[in-house]
C-alpha cells in the first residue's frame, strides 16, 4: 500500500518533501525519492513555547487507546504545521514528568576537544563538575565528516557506518549514568552535576551525554567532524538510549535504535498483552526510566503519553527503527504500533518518507549485524548525514510480529495546513556586546518586526565560525546573556529573528568581542601522591593519599574510577574534603582503577595522582538458593530463557550467587543479560552482577536471562539447574 499526499513545507528546514509512506509486510518498498529534512540548529526548538499546567498523576484518566498526538493540552487539535513545534514541547514536558524525568538544558559551562581519535567533554554547572570522553574512528577520505554516536559498543554495524562515509563516535553511557545503582544513589557524570538522588532516569542521562558531545563538536573548528550532521544508534538497552536521545535533541539528524525492547520503542500500553518484558521488570531491572514511572508499571493506560509520541518527537528528522520479531521479550509487535502511530505525525508534517521501521529479518539472534539492514542503514546515512542521497523510507513489518494501529487509536490524522505566512521578519540590528567576562557576555540589538502576520516568536543567536555556525542560544526579547563561553577567546556573533510560522530573517551584522582571561587565582594545586587502596571487600574499598598543596588552599578532591585492569574511561564517582574516601556498591570479583585530583576554591584542578588498583573479593553465599527457568519464546533453531528466577531459600541474606546448567548437545549460548556468564563445553556458569547479587531471605531476582541456538528440529532445553 502506498499512501501519497501533496507537497508542502514545514518550517524553513524542510525542502520539497513529497509525502509517501510504504507499508510492506515482509515485502519490498517503492516510493519516489525526495530530499531530507535537516536537523535543527538547537537542542530544543520549543524551549520558548508557553505550556499550560500539566495534569497531576492522581487526576489522569484511564484510556486503553493511544493518546492523540495532535491534541493539545487545552483540548483542541492542531490544524497547521506551524503548531507542531509547541505541541511537541507539550509532549516533551509530559514525557519528562511521567516517563523519563527531566532533561536539563545545556549546562553553564561545556568545554572539550575533538581529534581524529577522541572527544573529551568537561561540564561545569552550579559549582559542580564532571567529565567523560569518547573514542572516534574516522572513515577513509578527507573530512570534515558526519558522525554517528554509537552507545555501548555492540549491536551497531560500525563497519557499514564507516563504509557509508560517516565517523563512529564510541560513547560509553555508563560513564554518564551507571547501571547497578539504587534510585536514591545514582552515579555517573550526569548525577555528579544534578545529584545522586535526581529523579531523572538513565535513558535521559545517557541522552544528556550525547547532547554534550554535540556541544563540543559545535565548539570545535569543524575541520574533523561536522556540527550539523550527527546520528545516534545503539542496541538493546543502548537502543533505548539512542531512541530517547534522538527524541530529545533536535540537532540529531538521524536516530537509529536497534531492538530496544521495553522502555524503548514498544508502546507501553501494548507490552502487557504481548508477553514482552514487563514494565515492572524494566523499571526494576535498572533505573532506566524516571522515578515517577513507578506509578504506571501496572497501569500504563493512565499515561498521558506513549512511545508513538516519542517517535513523533523525532519528526521530521530521519528515524530508522530496527527490530527483531523472533524475540517476543523485546515487544516487536508493540514497537511496530509505535512506529505506525508516529508515522502519522510524519505524514501530517509532509515528511512521511523520513521514517523507516524494519523487522523483516531472518536471523533471530539478539543484536546481530544483519544483511537486511545494511542497505537502508547506508541509505539513511547518505540521505540525512551526507546529504547525498534521497532514498525514501519504508515500513517493513514481519508477519511474525505485526501490529495493527487501528486497534490502538480512536483518532484520525488531520490534514495540517501550511502557514499562510511565508514572509520572514525584518533583519535584526547589529548586536552590541557588554558586561563581557571570561565566561559570559550580554548582547542587545534593535528589534525585528513581523511582516507576515504570524507574530514575532524570538531570536536565534549564532557564532560565526566557518563551515557551520553553532547556535549559542535563543531569546524572546532583543537581548540575551550568553554563558559558558571560553576565556580569552574571540567570538563573532550574529542574530536571526523567527516568526510564529518558522520563517527566519536574514543574518544581522556580526559583533566581535573577546572574553577576558579570567584573572584571580589561576594556579592549580599540586597532584595528590601515594594513592593506595586498602580494606577491599566484595563490595567496597578504602582509598587514601598524601595531601596536595595550593597557594590559596585545597578545597577538596575528586575521586575518579575506571573499570578493569586496563582500558575504560575514568569518571568521577565521588568527592572528599579529606585525604581518604570509601567507595561502595562495587561488584564482587571485579578489578577497578582509581585516580584522585585536587581542586581549589577558584575551580582550578590539579593533575591526577598515580593510579591505584583494587580487585574486590568474591561474593559470598550464606544461604541456599534455587534457579527456575521460564521459556519466554522458542523457535525451530533457538529459544530465550527469560526470566531465570533466582530465589534465596535460606534464612539469611546472600550477597552473591552462582547458577550452573547443562546445554543439550549441539546447543550454543548466543547471548545473556544481567549476569556474568562463562561456558565450558556444554556447562554454563551464570554469576550475579553488582545490582542483583544481594537477596534477602525469600527474595528473588527475575532480571536474568539468556538466548541459545540449537539444531533445526531439536526441541530439547537446558537442564540440571543448580544454585549456590
Amino acid at each position: 500500500m502506498i499512501i501519497s499526499l501533496g507537497r508542502s513545507t514545514i518550517r524553513s528546514r524542510v525542502v520539497a518533501l513529497a509525502v509517501a509512506v510504504t507499508l510492506s509486510v515482509a515485502g519490498a518498498a517503492t516510493v519516489a525519492p525526495t530530499e531530507a529534512a535537516a536537523a535543527a540548529g538547537v537542542e530544543n526548538e520549543g524551549a520558548d513555547c508557553v505550556v499550560p499546567a500539566l495534569p497531576d498523576a492522581g487526576s489522569l484518566p484511564t484510556d486503553a487507546r493511544l493518546p492523540d498526538p495532535f491534541r493539545k493540552l487545552d483540548g483542541t487539535r492542531i490544524s497547521a504545521k506551524s503548531e507542531w513545534r509547541c505541541r511537541r514541547e507539550e509532549t516533551k514536558r509530559l514525557a519528562e514528568k511521567f516517563v523519563y524525568g527531566e532533561k536539563p538544558g545545556k549546562p553553564t559551562g561545556v568545554t572539550g576537544t575533538v581529534s581524529g581519535s577522541s572527544i573529551t567533554v568537561n561540564v561545569n554547572h552550579n559549582g559542580r563538575s564532571s567529565s567523560f570522553s569518547a573514542s572516534v574512528s574516522l572513515p577513509s577520505g578527507s573530512g570534515p565528516f558526519p558522525a554517528v554516536v554509537v552507545l555501548g559498543g555492540f549491536g551497531a554495524d560500525t563497519a557499514a557506518i564507516r563504509a557509508a562515509g560517516a565517523a563512529v563516535i564510541s560513547y560509553d553511557p555508563y560513564a554518564v549514568g551507571r547501571e547497578g545503582t539504587p534510585r536514591n544513589n545514582k552515579q555517573g557524570a550526569f548525577y555528579s552535576i544534578y545529584g545522586s538522588s535526581s529523579s531523572t532516569g538513565l535513558l535521559l542521562a545517557w541522552s544528556w551525554g550525547v547532547s554534550r558531545i554535540i556541544d563540543v563538536i559545535e565548539q570545535s573548528n569543524g575541520s574533523i567532524l561536522k556540527a550539523d550532521a550527527t546520528g545516534v544508534t545503539g542496541c538493546s538497552r543502548f537502543g533505548k538510549g539512542a531512541f530517547v536521545a534522538g527524541a530529545f535533541d533536535q540537532r540529531i539528524a538521524l536516530t537509529m535504535p536497534i531492538e530496544s525492547g521495553s522502555a524503548g520503542a514498544p508502546i507501553f500500553r501494548g507490552i502487557p498483552g504481548e508477553g514482552a518484558q514487563s514494565l515492572s521488570s524494566a523499571y526494576g531491572e535498572q533505573p532506566w526510566l524516571g522515578d515517577a514511572f513507578g506509578s504506571f508499571t501496572s497501569s500504563p493506560t493512565r499515561l498521558p503519553v506513549d512511545t508513538h509520541q516519542m517517535v513523533a518527537m523525532v519528526a521530521p528528522r530521519g528515524l530508522f527503527i530496527m527490530d527483531n520479531p523472533h524475540i517476543a521479550n523485546l515487544g516487536p509487535r508493540s514497537a511496530s504500533v509505535a512506529a505506525l502511530g508516529g508515522a502519522e505525525v510524519y505524514k501530517a508534517l509532509g515528511a512521511g518518507e523520513n521514517i523507516t521501521y524494519w523487522s523483516d529479518i531472518q536471523d533471530g539472534s539478539h543484536c546481530a549485524n544483519r544483511s537486511e539492514w545494511r542497505t537502508p542503514l547506508q541509505q539513511n546515512i547518505q540521505k540525512f548525514l551526507l546529504k547525498t542521497g534521497n532514498a525514501a523510507g519504508a515500513i517493513r513489518i514481519s508477519s511474525r510480529a505485526q501490529g495493527n494501529l487501528s486497534e490502538w487509536r480512536d483518532w484520525q490524522t488531520p490534514t495540517l495546513s501550511d502557514s499562510g505566512d511565508t514572509t520572514p521578519p525584518s533583519t535584526p540590528g547589529t548586536p552590541a556586546a557588554s558586561d563581557v567576562t571570561a565566561t559570559s557576555a550580554t548582547l542587545t540589538w534593535a528589534a525585528s518586526t513581523d511582516q507576515g502576520g504570524s507574530g514575532l516568536a524570538g531570536y536565534n543567536v549564532h557564532r560565526e565560525q566557518g563551515a557551520t555556525d553553532p547556535q549559542l542560544g535563543q531569546s524572546t526579547t532583543n537581548s540575551i546573556t550568553l554563558t559558558g563561553l571560553t576565556a580569552n577567546t574571540q567570538y563573532q556573533v550574529y542574530v536571526r529573528a523567527r516568526d510564529g510560522a518558522g520563517n527566519l530573517s536574514g543574518n544581522s551584522q556580526p559583533v566581535t568581542f573577546t572574553t577576558t582571561t579570567g584573572g584571580g587565582d589561576t594556579s592549580p594545586p599540586t597532584a595528590p601522591a601515594g594513592l593506595a587502596a586498602s580494606g577491599t571487600t566484595a563490595t567496597g574499598t578504602t582509598l587514601s593519599w598524601t595531601a596536595s598543596t595550593d597557594d590559596n588552599g585545597v578545597a577538596g578532591y575528586d575521586i575518579l574510577r575506571a573499570p578493569g585492569a586496563s582500558g575504560g574511561t575514568f569518571t568521577q564517582v565521588g568527592t572528599s574534603t579529606t585525604t581518604s574516601y570509601g567507595d561502595t556498591g562495587l561488584t564482587p570479583s571485579t578489578t577497578y582503577r582509581y585516580q584522585v585530583r585536587a581542586r581549589d576554591a577558584a575551580g582550578n584542578t590539579s593533575p591526577v595522582s598515580n593510579t591505584a588498583e583494587a580487585t574486590t573479593q568474591p561474593g559470598t553465599s550464606t544461604g541456599t538458593c534455587t534457579a527456575v527457568p521460564t521459556v519466554q519464546t522458542q523457535w525451530a533453531t533457538g529459544y530465550v530463557i527469560q526470566p531465570l528466577t533466582i530465589t534465596n531459600t535460606g534464612t539469611s541474606t546472600i550477597t552473591g550467587w552462582t547458577v550452573s546448567l547443562t546445554l543439550p548437545a549441539g546447543h550454543t549460548l548466543t547471548g545473556s543479560w544481567n549476569s556474568a556468564v562463562t561456558v565450558s563445553g556444554q556447562t554454563v556458569t551464570i554469576k550475579n552482577v553488582g545490582h542483583n547479587g544481594t537477596l534477602a531471605p525469600g527474595a528473588a531476582t527475575a532480571s536474568v536471562g539468556f538466548q541459545a541456538t540449537r539444531p533445526n528440529g531439536n526441541t530439547a532445553l537446558p537442564s540440571g539447574y543448580t544454585c549456590a
